[in-house]
């Protein structure tokens, strides 16, 4: 435990930091800078140079980047070029929304697409087919349209669930719910898919296996064989899939959060990268590449939990 805790903290710090670096510079050599955008057509070129001056932006790369990552070992993040606002508190108010929208994401994709997964499994057949049709819809049809379906039928045509906006659980729990619904679904149509096709296939091998004939040889129901033994084996795999599958929840949230116009780091890190606001798409990359290192030490866990081998290895 100790081995794998300390070299999760070498992989996260390299991880971290050329995360960084590759978005310093990216966003550095993009078109424009926050000078012109703050300034805008009525800026004179005087104005313009003093702006450049004053944010720094006519420092080396390298000393920019050095100074603000010497400020973050410091737990300093900077501010906003534009709101003057602290980048951890931009950070901050805006983290929970993206959270438990993955969350909620990962719980739909967890329960639907196991439950499908073990059902194909069980009674094969047409069901099978089923879901191999519905496992390459959800995985061809893009989000943002998904999205603005549901939208149609079911913010518009059928006025169950708001079309846009979030609200806090703290104010409403019922509209919270409400308000999460619909992007929850969009996020996680794809997941339910390739989670129930891993799921059957999974099973479907488990259920081939000498050991389940042993068991029903026994006298065990068919119920407690899944479930009991069955599913228990076929974990193993299905953790790093839904692992994997929560990263990719993260970079989901971006166009996600901007379909539905809710206030997370999706959102913010737009607007930022739009506006050249290089300290908040830092301090938002950062944050998002914490949330990916951090998800694969808890599947680390996980996984060590679920198979005894990889925990005597």
């Amino acid at each position: 435990m100790i081995r794998l805790l300390g070299r999760w903290l070498v992989n996260s710090a390299l991880i971290l930091l050329v995360v960084s670096g590759l978005t310093f510079v990216l966003i550095s050599f993009a078109p424009g800078d926050a000078a012109r955008t703050i300034l805008g057509q009525t800026g004179t070129q005087q104005q313009y140079l003093e702006l450049r001056a004053k944010l720094h932006l006519d420092d080396p790369l390298p000393v920019r980047y050095w100074d603000w990552l010497s400020g973050v070992l410091q737990g300093d993040f900077g501010e906003s070029m534009f709101s003057h606002d602290p980048v951890s508190q931009l950070v901050w108010d805006r983290i929970g929304v993206t959270i438990w929208l993955v969350l909620g994401a990962l719980a739909l994709i967890a329960v639907a697409g196991v439950a499908l997964g073990i059902a194909s499994a069980r009674f094969r057949g047409p069901l099978g087919r089923v879901l191999d049709v519905i496992s390459l819809l959800g995985v061809s049809i893009p989000n943002f349209w998904f999205g603005l379906l549901l939208v149609s039928l079911l913010a518009v045509a059928i006025p169950i669930f708001p079309a846009t906006g979030y609200v806090y659980p703290s104010v409403d729990a019922i509209g919270w719910l409400r308000s999460l619904a619909l992007p929850v679904f969009t996020l996680g149509l794809a997941g339910i898919a390739i989670v129930a096709k891993q799921t059957r296939d999974a099973m479907s091998t488990q259920l081939n296996q000498e050991y389940v004939s042993a068991l029903r040889a026994q006298g065990l129901s068919e119920r407690s064989i899944v479930y009991r033994h069955v599913l228990k084996n076929a974990a193993v795999p299905l953790t790093t899939v839904l692992g994997l599958m929560m990263i990719g929840l993260f970079s989901g949230t971006v166009l996600v959060e901007s379909i539905f116009a809710l206030p997370g780091l999706g959102g913010l890190v737009v607007n930022a990268t739009s506006q050249h606001d290089i300290p908040v798409v830092e301090g938002v990359a950062l944050v998002y590449a914490l949330m990916v290192v951090t998800t694969n030490l808890v599947v680390d866990l996980i996984y060590r939990g679920v198979n005894p081998k990889v925990r005597v290895s």
